[in-house]
C-alpha cells in the first residue's frame, strides 16, 4: 500500500462526500470504511482511478448507513441520486475541507484537532499526546467538533481568519509533531494567498517560510534542540527567506499590519543577522510593542521580555518578567535564562530544572534538563 497516496487522496474524497449531502461525521465513517476495504483488496487488485474507487465505495458505505439508519430516513431519497462509477474529478479540495473544519463555531484547539484528524490522517492517539492529553478525552472532543460542524455545508464556509489560525496551529504541530505538516500547511498557505487578496494570509506565508527555512538547523544530529543563537546559519534556506522577505516588504507597504505580519517582521530581522550577536534586538523590541497592541496576548509580552533583556539587558528582561503572570507556559524557562545572563547561576540552575519538569515535550525537556545540568557542573567546577 501507498500510504503517501492514501493520505494524499483522502481530504479529496472526504470533500466529495460532503459535497453530495453527507453530514461530516457520516462522511468520514464512510471514508474510514472505503480505506479498511482498500487495504484489503489494493495489494492484489489496485484500481486504475483510486480517487475514483475510494468514492464509490466511501458514498455506497454512507449510503448503507443512511439505509439503516431510521432516525435519518430523509436521507433515503439521496439513493437513487448515486453517481454512475467513473473518474473523480482532479481537484485538491484540501483547503475548502479547511475552511469546513476551522468552522468559527469550532474553538481553534478542537478546530486544529479535527483538521488533523480529518485532513492531515493522524490518529487519535497522536493528537492526544501532542495536545498532552488523554486518549479518550482527544476522542471526545474531536467527536463533538465533528457533530459541530455536521450540518455545515460548503456554501457555509469558516471565515479566512479562523482559516488563518487553523493552518498555523497545523504549520506548528508539524513543525514539532512526529508527522511532517509543515510543507503541507506552507502549500495551502500559498493557495489561498493566490485565491484571496489579504495581507495577512501574505504575512503568515511569510512567517511560514522564514520559520521554516531555519528547519535544518534547529536539532542536532543526536535530535537535541539546537536554540536560535547556537544554530548554523550556513543551514539556514536563504531562497526561502528571501522569499517571505519579499512577500512581508510587499504585504506591510500596503499599511494593514496584522499578528501574521508583525510575528513574520521579527522573524525576518533574525534572518537578517548574518550572526546571533549582530541581531537587532532594538527593532524586535518595538515589533512586539505592535504585536502586543494587536494581540494583547500574555505570551507575545513574555516574549517581548526576552527581547528586552537582549536590548537593555537581563534585568530590564527581569523587571519585564516580574508584571507577568508566572503560570504562563516557558515562563520558569525564561526567568532561568535572565538569571543566567544576568550571573546569577545558581538560580538559573534551579529554575532550569522547574522548568524543565513543565515542559510541554521531550524534546524541550531535555534541553532544559541540559541546561541545568551544564550549570550544575560549573558551580561544582568552581567549588
Amino acid at each position: 500500500m501507498d500510504e503517501a497516496l492514501i493520505r494524499s487522496l483522502t481530504p479529496g474524497v472526504l470533500t466529495v462526500l460532503v459535497r453530495r449531502g453527507a453530514d461530516f461525521a457520516a462522511a468520514e465513517d464512510a471514508v474510514q470504511d472505503a480505506l479498511v476495504e482498500a487495504v484489503r483488496g489494493w495489494p492484489d487488485d489496485p484500481p486504475r482511478d483510486p480517487k475514483g474507487w475510494l468514492v464509490t465505495v466511501a458514498w455506497r458505505r454512507f449510503l448503507d448507513a443512511a439505509r439503516a439508519d431510521t432516525a435519518r430516513r430523509r436521507r433515503e431519497d439521496r439513493v437513487e441520486e448515486e453517481p454512475a462509477p467513473g473518474p473523480a474529478p482532479g481537484v485538491d479540495d484540501t483547503l475548502q475541507l479547511y475552511f469546513l473544519c476551522a468552522h468559527p463555531s469550532l474553538t481553534p484547539s478542537s478546530a486544529v484537532a479535527l483538521t488533523l484528524r480529518a485532513v492531515g490522517g493522524l490518529t487519535t492517539r497522536q493528537i492526544a499526546r501532542a495536545y498532552l492529553v488523554p486518549e479518550a478525552t482527544m476522542a471526545q472532543r474531536i467527536s463533538r467538533a465533528k457533530r459541530t460542524v455536521s450540518g455545515v455545508r460548503f456554501d457555509r464556509p469558516g471565515d479566512v481568519a479562523t482559516v488563518l489560525r487553523v493552518l498555523y496551529l497545523v504549520f506548528n504541530e508539524g513543525y514539532s509533531g512526529d508527522v511532517d505538516l509543515a510543507a503541507e500547511a506552507i502549500r495551502l498557505t500559498r493557495q489561498l494567498a493566490a485565491s484571496v487578496d489579504h495581507p495577512e494570509v501574505a504575512g503568515l506565508l511569510a512567517l511560514m517560510l522564514l520559520h521554516h527555512a531555519r528547519r535544518a538547523a534547529r536539532t542536532a544530529p543526536d535530535g537535541s534542540l539546537v536554540p536560535l543563537a547556537e544554530q548554523d546559519r550556513g543551514r539556514w534556506d536563504t531562497v526561502s527567506i528571501a522569499e517571505g522577505v519579499r512577500i512581508l516588504q510587499a504585504a506591510l507597504a500596503r499599511d494593514r499590519l496584522g499578528e501574521f505580519q508583525a510575528q513574520a517582521a521579527i522573524a525576518a530581522l533574525h534572518a537578517d543577522a548574518p550572526t546571533a550577536g549582530e541581531t537587532d534586538w532594538v527593532q524586535i523590541v518595538e515589533w512586539y510593542d505592535e504585536l502586543a497592541r494587536l494581540t494583547d496576548n500574555p505570551v507575545v509580552r513574555l516574549n517581548r521580555a526576552v527581547a528586552v533583556g537582549e536590548a537593555d539587558g537581563p534585568r530590564a528582561g527581569l523587571a519585564q518578567l516580574a508584571a507577568l503572570d508566572d503560570t504562563l507556559p516557558r515562563h520558569t524557562a525564561v526567568a532561568a535564562y535572565l538569571h543566567e545572563r544576568d550571573g546569577d547561576l545558581d538560580t538559573a540552575a534551579r529554575l532550569y530544572a522547574e522548568a524543565a519538569h513543565k515542559a510541554p515535550d521531550l524534546a524541550e525537556r531535555d534541553h532544559l534538563v541540559r541546561q541545568a545540568a551544564r550549570l550544575n557542573s560549573r558551580h561544582r567546577q568552581r567549588r
